[in-house]
């Protein structure tokens, strides 16, 4: 029973497959107005309605998959986009900080050779900074006595004079700044008379430096370059190196060097911005300041 319907099937076939081949080659050699092509013509003129009605019909379900689709790739380009503008981010970051590190150690290179030679140096990174940014009294950095820091050493940056070291550990030090209220460093006027005097932060302007016990009626003008004395006398006393650039003369009123004999000065170094500092390690003109903390 199962060989007969298995022959009937292959029969079947074998008919459909010859009744093909014969209406494929009677429409193909056949002429445009033949029966056969008519058939065709009339099957797809009934045909096409039904299937422009499907394809409308449809039409929505395939707009549908087709936004789902785009809403699956847009969303996949978005988290990529995303990753490449995080990673961009990070680099453009990564280059400003290196720029403004590579700024402020140039700033440092140039004030190695312009005025400390002589001086051995480290090259230190600010780790720590006052809790109130309106208190510009120290900082702390990443090397200790083991780099070789000690008490007193004198920090510079930025081209100018920052500080010096007031507290030693083994791994980290703290910087005293020249804006401390206790403070005090004495300097000199680059000007014709290259007058000294005693610099101080004024009360409430830490930043607003006071250069003070100036000669009476000084020729002092805005501008003037203040530097490091580095020298002792019986009334001043300096333990930094001489010639270090501390600030720039910013108001010289004749009045106020008549009468209180002092001029306001800006400080070179960017005090609030620090993130590199240089220490002056085993400054020969500053043995006096192993024993004592203080200008």
């Amino acid at each position: 029973m199962y060989d007969k319907q298995v022959r009937r099937r292959r029969a079947v076939l074998a008919l459909l497959v010859v009744v093909s081949l014969i209406l494929l080659t009677a429409y193909f050699g056949e002429s445009a107005g033949s029966p056969l092509h008519s058939v065709q013509r009339g099957v797809v003129a009934v045909l096409s309605p039904v299937q422009e009605g499907a394809s409308r019909a449809l039409k929505p379900v395939r707009d549908l998959f087709g936004w789902f689709g785009d809403t699956a790739r847009a969303k996949k380009e978005r988290d990529q986009l995303r990753k490449q503008r995080d990673s961009l981010l990070q680099q453009v970051v990564g280059y400003k900080v290196a720029l403004q590190d590579n700024a402020e150690l140039r700033r440092d290179l140039a004030l190695d050779q312009n005025s400390l030679q002589g001086y051995d140096t480290r090259t230190v990174r600010v780790i720590g900074r006052p809790a109130n940014n309106l208190l510009l009294d120290r900082l702390q950095v990443d090397a200790g006595s083991g780099a070789g820091v000690r008490m007193g050493d004198p920090v510079v940056a930025d081209g100018g004079l920052v500080g010096h070291i007031s507290f030693v550990a083994p791994d980290s030090s703290f910087v005293t700044l020249i804006t401390d209220p206790s403070s005090s460093v004495s300097v000199k006027v680059l000007n014709t008379a290259g007058d000294t005097g005693l610099l101080k932060p004024s009360v409430g302007d830490p930043l607003d430096l006071l250069v003070q016990l100036l000669p009476r009626r000084a020729a002092v003008s805005v501008d003037d370059i203040v530097v490091t004395a580095g020298f002792r006398t019986s009334r001043l006393e300096s333990l930094y190196p001489p010639n270090v650039p501390v600030g720039r003369v910013t108001k010289a009123d004749p009045e106020e060097l008549a009468s209180d004999q002092q001029v306001h000065v800006a400080p070179i170094a960017d005090l609030r911005h620090l993130d590199f500092v240089q220490i002056l390690v085993g400054a020969s003109g500053a043995s006096g300041a192993r024993a004592q903390v203080g200008p």
